[in-house]
């Protein structure tokens, strides 16, 4: 729309033109997928296969620039199309408004005039004394602002209505009521004026520069157009995003959605559906995929150290992404809240039969380590499951603060972390295309403590059939029993040389300060070979006291007596140095646990 907008432009809007050109652009962004798609797959893996020369690389590298320009393409499209879409939600409501005005001042005989204003008839009253007489009629103009005076009096000679008061005459009932319905035309066209210059100002930012190549700086006005977009548009899908509903609503509300809908979500506004359990894997990680840059961009801007160690970690996950990795990684989850975010899934979780989530504990953060190492356990834990089910997959869930120095003393960080965790878990359970998947938990050091305290929530953890205990310092259980599950599906993996799964008591703990602080009490335990069946966080999982089945890992080096300190704390899951703990784990997590060797109790 362009000068100035009137109500019978409003009133004769058809919104459906929007939506009908939204249909034709989003035709365009199918096409350039759909042909992005086969460049990729049919002429650039061709060529990879078939050709090694200097002019096979070259027009490999041709081919790449014509994968980008139709993925921008792809991309703008859709954002026309979006925005399009919006435009059109967007208008709905004050052009339903005006309708309604213009309905009101039908039924009451009123005039609304080309200018807005609203004529009202005469209208016979009665005034104190009884008699009737006649308020003439008289037309008013809307305000999209100020609010109405209060009614009562109209201006002209003595009123009959109020003797003794001179300067004003009958007052027409009609009066108000007109006031009412001019400045509802006035709000409405005012409304729709605002949003049509808001929404022309986003399309007029869509244009693509001239040239073929689509550069780094081309990517960036990418994501500045979408931030553009989202910024218009984002009531209009924002909205309907059910973040307060369950895992299996989600679900629910993302199969009626159309495909065409769901593409916006995923191309506007990726961090809403990127960490919301009960999206599906695929469409988790193609979203959270398009927010990791944008995350990115906000951190350097960001500056500082905690910025700087969590875009390390970022850069390196996307590092990965970008290679290919067997299983497939899924990106399921990022974030910069607090320590960070990160869940990552090797293999699809939503298709495989057996599908595995570890929760990581003490000083883990989104960080290198995080990437390089943390994300290869779960990477071990689905190759070696897959040998047992090629039907599995394994996931890492760093949805949560980790505590990272003393805190591991306290409970908080498990307990806080535990309502969320059971949020995942039952988002994998309303994903997952089989009938009944086998699901296993697995948690490590704290991280243990944080599945333990989930676990025993009411109605436990979601779908989860296993429960996997590694290097823990107890689950604030006395008994497998506790942990919903059953206690033959309850396993436990500690290293005897392991000092974490040796903390002591709370009160021994307090001795253990006097003599050194943790590690003088974790020492003193190595060397003196203090045991007991009760640790730091309730009975100590590996003690036949607590019930669970214990299965069999390497013992690790000593901590003081061979120099070991934490290594047999952090080897459950490497093959390369506990082949036969990451044996048990997988075979857990296949779905064999009865195959497992097994280690006698503490």
């Amino acid at each position: 729309m362009t000068g100035t907008l009137t109500w019978q432009q409003l009133r004769d809007l058809k919104v459906s033109e929007f939506t009908d050109t939204g249909d034709t652009w989003n035709e365009v962004s199918g096409r350039a997928d759909a042909d992005r798609v086969r460049v990729d797959r049919a002429m650039s893996a061709k060529l990879r296969e078939t050709q090694e020369s200097e002019s096979a690389e070259a027009a490999l590298g041709r081919l790449r620039r014509l994968s980008r320009n139709f993925r921008y393409v792809h991309t703008e499209s859709g954002l026309v199309r979006t925005t399009l879409n919006g435009l059109a939600a967007d208008l709905a409501e004050p052009q339903n408004q005006l309708k309604q005005a213009l309905a009101d001042a039908a039924a009451l005989d009123f005039t609304v005039h080309e200018d807005g204003s609203v004529s009202y008839p005469a209208a016979e009253v009665e005034d104190l004394t009884g008699a009737r007489k006649e308020a003439p009629g008289s037309s008013v103009r809307g305000s999209a602002r100020l609010p109405l005076e209060p009614p009562g009096f109209g201006v002209g000679g003595q009123s009959p209505l109020y003797p003794g008061y001179s300067g004003f005459t009958p007052v027409n009932p009609n009066a108000a009521k007109a006031q009412d319905v001019a400045d509802r035309v006035a709000r409405a066209v005012r409304s729709a004026a605002e949003i049509d210059a808001r929404y022309a100002k986003t399309l007029a930012g869509l244009k693509a520069e001239k040239g073929l190549d689509v550069t780094e700086a081309t990517l960036k006005d990418v994501r500045r157009d979408t931030a553009d977009v989202r910024s218009t548009a984002g009531t209009y899908l924002g909205e309907a995003v059910p973040e307060d509903r369950s895992p299996a609503e989600r679900k629910q509300w993302w199969d009626g959605l159309t495909d065409e809908q769901r593409q916006e979500y995923l191309e506007i506004a990726p961090d809403l559906i990127g960490g919301l359990d009960g999206i599906p894997a695929v469409a988790r990680d193609e979203a959270n995929r398009a927010y990791l840059p944008v995350l990115m961009d906000d951190l350097a801007r960001r500056g500082g150290d905690d910025a700087g160690t969590k875009l390390d970690a970022l850069r390196l996950i996307q590092d990965k992404l970008n290679k290919p990795s067997d299983p497939p990684m899924f990106l399921l989850g990022i974030g910069d809240e607090g320590n960070g975010r990160a869940i990552v899934a090797y293999g699809d979780p939503d298709s495989a039969k057996n599908v595995s989530a570890y929760v990581p504990g003490l000083g883990t953060k989104l960080d290198d380590e995080f990437a390089k190492d943390t994300m290869k356990r779960a990477q071990d834990t689905a190759v070696g499951a897959r040998i047992v089910d090629p039907s599995s997959a394994a996931i890492v869930w760093l949805g949560y603060d980790a505590p990272q120095n003393v805190d591991v003393m306290s409970k908080g960080d498990a307990e806080r972390g535990a309502p969320a965790y059971n949020q995942f878990m039952a988002g994998l359970s309303a994903t997952n295309e089989n009938q009944d998947p086998h699901v296993t938990a697995i948690g490590h050091s704290y991280g243990s403590l944080t599945v333990g305290v989930a676990a025993q929530r009411a109605g436990g953890i979601p779908g989860v059939d296993d429960v996997i205990l590694l290097g823990s310092p107890g689950v604030d259980a006395q008994k497998a029993t506790e942990l919903g599950v059953g206690k033959d599906h309850v396993f436990v993996g500690a290293a005897d040389n392991d000092p974490v799964t040796h903390l002591p008591t709370k009160g021994e703990a307090a001795l253990g300060w006097v003599l050194g602080g943790p590690v003088g009490v974790l020492a003193g335990r190595d060397l003196f070979d203090i045991g007991d069946d009760d640790v730091y966080f309730g009975k100590d999982p590996a003690s036949e006291a607590f019930g669970a089945r214990r299965f069999k890992v390497d013992d690790g080096p000593r901590m003081v007596l061979e120099g070991g300190g934490f290594d047999a704390h952090s080897q459950y899951f490497t093959p390369a140095k506990d082949q036969i703990s990451a044996d048990n784990i997988a075979t857990i997590v296949g779905g064999h646990p009865e195959d497992i060797v097994r280690e006698k109790h503490r």
